[in-house]
């Protein structure tokens, strides 16, 4: 490493020119540190919170509050509270109906951005506290809660930055002071939160302080997850897919770079079960996604590594419509009916190391040879199956390694290619037309570093019509 000579103007005494002398190497071995330590996307681990969550892959955020009983999708602030006087209120009914359908998390929408608050808020009184329901006496959050956690489901709250009834809103430092004392409430009242949306819609001008936010949640909510889209880097944990539409529309890296900084932030993809309908509306049931709808919506969503979130809303009742609770049962059913059957689960024995990714099991994970960068997985039987989709998952503890691989079948005395891909992830299906072989093979074509496969299966679809 050269060291540049610097042509002082005028003489410096020995002793400061040894000083700089010293500094201009010490300046160059850090930078040079520095440089040789640089992170690569595949240096990035998850945290052990960001672990657990993914291996969740399926939640659902639910909406209900004032503009259930107007009709509406986005309140406006002037609501009377009192339109707000549900029936038959009754959040284990919306539980059971997403456990029917695989769901294992929930985020409950405690205020939209029409400022109205679920839950008996010390901080204004346009919450259900000034509604009729339960004479003023009730919580829903904390109904929601305890029913989620009765069913087995996680919980989490979305609070919605933007808010178009508080007057303090205008006033920046204000509002923030009465946003995060919402959000203490929150945080201190319901139990551990698994994740927490922070919604970046609306602002009409206001400034949110971001930084304050999240550290008030993580003084008393260390381990929950922080929902946000990309723009917010610095403050997520969780990242928005970019759109509605259900579906991942890319090579689905855990890893993204804003402004050459790189960060561990998997993807979370939210939807509607009601086409374009957040809130239920009256007169609606023409808006019900149908159940080819879900199916593709899964695979296109954990199918490619990332987390669904399905929108489910509660009518003027308090109760999921008999017609979304029975399509959800449809939609988990139709799940496990498609990926019950692995045909992996008759092969022939491998050895130990191999067996652990073919075992059914995505609690254990083989490991390619420590430092290579392509690998072989092959699963044997002793007579041809036919198949038209393979899950692949890899382990992601020690960061996303897998960059190409492809599925491929042996005939005819040669391997043939019948699918390729590049990151695989959390989980990865692919789907192709049927193929019957004896020997498979997972053949991964370029890894950062070994690759590490949780479970590689194999499923014949046409079974689900049989």
């Amino acid at each position: 490493m050269a060291i540049e000579c610097y042509d002082f103007p005028m003489p410096i005494p020995r002793r400061a020119r040894i000083v700089v002398l010293l500094f201009a190497i010490f300046s160059g071995i850090f930078v040079f540190v520095a440089w040789s330590n640089a992170q690569s996307f595949s240096d990035i681990e998850p945290s052990p919170q960001q672990v657990e969550w993914q291996d969740l892959e399926m939640g659902a955020i639910i909406h209900f509050g004032p503009n259930t009983f107007l009709d509406r999708e986005w309140g406006d602030g002037t609501a009377d509270p009192k339109v707000f006087n549900p029936s038959q209120f009754d959040p284990e009914q919306w539980m059971q109906a997403l456990q029917s359908a695989g769901v294992r998390y929930v985020v409950f929408v405690a205020k939209h951005h029409d400022g109205f608050c679920l839950w008996p808020t010390a901080q204004t009184d346009y919450s259900v506290k000034s509604s009729p329901w339960e004479n003023g006496s009730g919580d829903v959050v904390r109904r929601v809660e305890q029913a989620a956690r009765k069913y087995g489901l996680k919980f989490g709250v979305y609070l919605s930055p933007w808010d178009r009834h508080e007057p303090r809103y205008s006033n920046s430092a204000e509002y923030d002071k009465y946003y995060s004392a919402e959000l203490d409430e929150l945080a201190q009242g319901y139990g551990d939160l698994q994740e927490f949306w922070l919604d970046g819609a609306g602002s009409a001008g206001h400034v949110y302080n971001f930084p304050h936010m999240v550290e008030e949640l993580r003084m008393f909510q260390p381990n929950t997850l922080v929902f946000a889209d990309v723009a917010l880097f610095d403050y997520g944990d969780i990242r928005w897919v970019g759109n509605e539409d259900w579906v991942i529309p890319y090579e689905n890296w855990n890893v993204i770079d804003r402004h050459g900084y790189l960060r561990w932030r998997p993807v979370e993809a939210d939807t509607p079960l009601r086409k374009g309908h957040w809130f239920w509306h009256p007169g609606d049931e023409s808006s019900l996604k149908s159940l080819p709808d879900l199916l593709s919506i899964y695979e296109q969503t954990v199918g490619r590594g990332g987390q669904l979130m399905l929108g489910i809303a509660p009518d003027r009742r308090g109760l999921l419509p008999e017609v979304d609770v029975q399509r959800l049962k449809e939609f988990g059913t139709a799940i496990r009916q498609r990926y019950h059957n692995n045909l992996v689960a008759h092969h022939m024995k491998t050895t130990p190391e191999q067996e652990l990714a073919l075992d059914g099991n995505p609690d254990t994970f083989w490991s390619a040879p420590s430092g290579s960068h392509h690998a072989v997985l092959e699963v044997n039987f002793s007579t041809p199956i036919t198949f038209d989709r393979a899950l692949t998952m890899e382990w992601l503890n020690a960061g996303q390694h897998v960059q190409k691989y492809a599925v491929e079948i042996y005939r005819g005395g040669q391997w043939i290619r019948v699918f390729q891909g590049n990151a695989i992830g959390h989980k990865r299906i692919d789907h192709f037309s049927p193929v019957t072989a004896s020997r498979v093979r997972l053949n991964i074509l370029s890894s950062s570093s070994e690759a590490h496969i949780r479970e590689f299966q194999l499923f014949d679809s046409r079974e689900d019509s049989r």
